[in-house]
C-alpha cells in the first residue's frame, strides 16, 4: 500500500519509504521546506504500526539508505512517544539511517526575516519632516537659533559643498596676509596694561565730572583721547586736560565719522600699553565701576562689534554691486558704531585700506538712490569679512531705540531713576530688528567667555541736564 502517491511522484521521496508495506505514515504537520520556493509544507511522520523499540530492532531501519534529492532542505519526523527526529540534508549527500543514525543535527530552519523596529522607522520620519518644515517655515524670531550657539541660525546653503574659491587680486592677498599675521599674534597683558577711552564729540564733554568720578584711584590702568570735530572743548577734569588730538570735521553718514574713528585709534596705538580701545560719544555715561569694567574687557579675548545682517532697505537695501569683487551682498552687515576692540583688531582696522576704500567710493547718502552710511556698515561687514568668530556681534554700550526713530531716545533729568539703572544694567541679550516688512526679531545672548552676562557697560544717549542726578545715582558704582 502506498501513501500520498502524490507526494512521492511530484517530490521523488524514495520508493523504499513510500512503498513498504511495514510502515504506515500520517500527515499531522503543515510544512515540508523545500528547494521549491512555491511549496513549505513540514511532515511529522509518525510510525503508526512499529512502537519506537520495535523500530529500534528491525533489521530494516539499520540498514536500509536513500538519495535526498537536491530539492529537500529539511523534514522533521516524529514517533509515536512525539519525540521529533530532524535529518540535516544538503544537495547530493546520503544518509543511513541506523541505530546510530537515530540522533542527527538539526539542519538549518527556515527564520522569517528579522524585523526592524517600528520606532526607528517613526523617528527618521519626524525629523525628516521636522527638518522639511524647518527649511520651508523658517522661525520670524532667531532667539530658538540661539539654544546651542550664539551664533545664529544655519541655513540649508551652509550644509552644501561650497562653491570654488574665485582667485584674489594682487591687493586683495596682501591685505589677507597682512591682516591673518597680526590676528595671529598673542596679546600682551601686564600690570601695566591700559584701556584706552576714545570720546567722539564735537566739542566739551558735559559728563567729565562723571566720568572724573569713575577714573579716580585708578592711574595707569586707562588712558584718555578727545577728537572734538567742531571746536576746542574746554575740559573741568584733570584726566581730560592735554589729551585732545588732531581733528577733522565730522559730518554724519559719510566717511569722515570712519575717518574720526580710526584717527582715534591710530593716536591711542602709539602707546603700547594700550590692549583695549572702548569707542564713546559726549553722550555715554558708564553704568558700573571701573574695575568691573576692566575686569570685564581685560579677561576676554573677543572684541564687541555690533554687527547683524539686515535684508530689508536699511541694511542690505544699502549695498552697491560697485563693491565687487572684495565685498559681496551675502557679507555686507550693518551695526551700531560704538565698539570695544582688543589691540590686534585695532591694529587692522588702521591698516586697512581695501575694504576702506570700498565704503569711501560706495556708500554715500543719497549714492544711486541708497542712503549708505559708512559707520553703520563699514566696521560689521569689514570683521565679518576677516574675523567673524573674534567678535561678540553685539556692543557694551546700550541705545533705546524702542520708540522707533531716526534717533534713539534721549534720556533727561526726570528719566534718571533707579529703575532705569536697574532695566539696563540687568539686560542679557541683544536684540536686533530687520528693516523688512517681516519685521523679524533677532536676538544674541550675551556670553562672556561662555558664560551669560549683562550686555552693557556703558550707555547713551544722556541729556547735559541729566548730570546731577546721574552723579547721585551712579555714585555707589562709580568710586572705589
Amino acid at each position: 500500500m502506498t501513501l500520498f502517491p502524490n507526494l512521492c511522484k511530484t517530490h521523488c521521496i524514495p520508493q523504499l519509504v513510500c512503498n513498504s508495506q511495514r510502515w504506515l505514515l500520517a500527515v499531522v504537520g503543515n510544512e515540508l521546506q523545500l528547494g521549491d520556493s512555491k511549496s513549505r509544507l513540514l511532515l511529522r511522520l509518525f510510525f503508526l504500526s512499529l512502537s519506537k523499540s520495535q523500530i529500534l530492532n528491525t533489521h530494516l531501519v539499520k540498514g536500509f539508505s536513500f538519495q535526498i534529492p537536491h530539492r529537500f532542505a529539511s523534514i522533521r519526523v516524529g514517533g509515536l512517544d512525539q519525540t521529533t527526529l530532524s535529518l540535516s540534508l544538503c544537495t547530493g549527500q546520503s544518509w543511513r539511517v541506523g541505530m546510530a543514525d537515530m540522533q542527527i543535527l538539526s539542519g538549518p530552519r527556515h527564520r522569517p526575516p528579522l524585523r526592524r523596529p517600528m520606532w526607528i522607522i517613526i523617528l527618521v520620519l519626524l525629523v525628516t519632516l521636522f527638518l522639511i518644515c524647518a527649511y520651508m517655515y523658517p522661525p520670524q524670531s532667531s532667539a530658538a537659533c540661539y539654544v546651542f550657539s550664539s551664533r545664529g541660525c544655519i541655513s540649508i546653503t551652509d550644509w552644501l559643498p561650497p562653491a570654488p574659491a574665485r582667485e584674489f587680486t594682487d591687493e586683495e592677498l596682501a591685505s589677507h596676509v597682512v591682516i591673518k599675521d597680526i590676528l595671529n599674534s598673542h596679546p600682551i597683558l601686564s600690570h601695566k596694561s591700559k584701556i584706552a577711552f576714545m570720546f567722539l564729540t564735537p566739542g566739551s564733554l558735559p559728563f567729565e565730572k562723571l566720568w572724573e568720578k569713575f577714573f579716580h584711584g585708578h592711574e595707569g590702568k586707562f588712558s584718555v583721547y578727545v577728537h572734538a570735530s567742531k571746536e576746542k572743548p574746554v575740559h573741568v577734569s584733570r584726566y581730560f586736560v592735554n589729551r585732545d588730538i588732531r581733528s577733522d570735521q565730522v559730518i554724519w553718514g559719510k566717511i569722515s565719522m570712519v575717518d574720526a574713528e580710526r584717527r582715534l585709534l591710530a593716536y591711542a596705538l602709539q602707546d603700547p600699553d594700550n590692549q583695549h580701545f572702548v569707542l564713546l560719544s559726549d553722550s555715554c555715561v558708564p553704568l558700573h565701576r571701573f574695575e568691573y569694567i576692566y575686569d570685564y574687557l581685560m579677561h576676554t579675548n573677543i572684541s564687541f562689534v555690533d554687527c547683524f545682517q539686515d535684508p530689508g532697505p536699511h541694511g542690505n537695501g544699502r549695498y552697491s554691486e560697485h563693491m565687487l569683487p572684495e565685498i559681496e551682498k551675502k557679507d555686507f552687515r550693518k551695526g551700531a558704531q560704538w565698539f570695544s576692540m582688543k589691540r590686534q583688531h585695532a591694529v587692522i582696522v588702521v591698516a586697512d585700506n581695501l575694504y576702506y576704500s570700498k565704503f569711501r567710493d560706495y556708500c554715500k547718502p543719497g549714492l544711486e538712490g541708497r542712503n549708505c552710511i559708512a559707520d553703520e556698515h563699514y566696521l560689521p561687514t569689514f570683521f565679518h569679512m576677516t574675523d567673524p568668530g573674534g567678535i561678540a556681534n553685539w556692543s557694551v554700550t546700550h541705545v533705546d531705540w524702542s520708540e522707533r526713530k531716526w534717533h534713539p531716545k534721549l534720556y533727561r533729568a526726570q528719566d534718571i531713576t533707579e529703575e532705569v539703572r536697574m532695566n539696563i544694567t540687568s539686560i542679557d541679550v541683544s536684540v536686533h530688528v530687520t528693516s523688512d516688512e517681516k519685521r523679524e526679531v533677532q536676538m544674541w545672548p550675551c556670553l562672556w567667555n561662555g558664560i551669560r552676562r549683562p550686555c552693557y557697560l556703558f550707555a547713551r544717549k544722556f541729556s547735559p541736564d541729566a548730570l546731577d542726578n546721574l552723579l547721585h545715582l551712579f555714585s555707589n558704582y562709580t568710586t572705589v
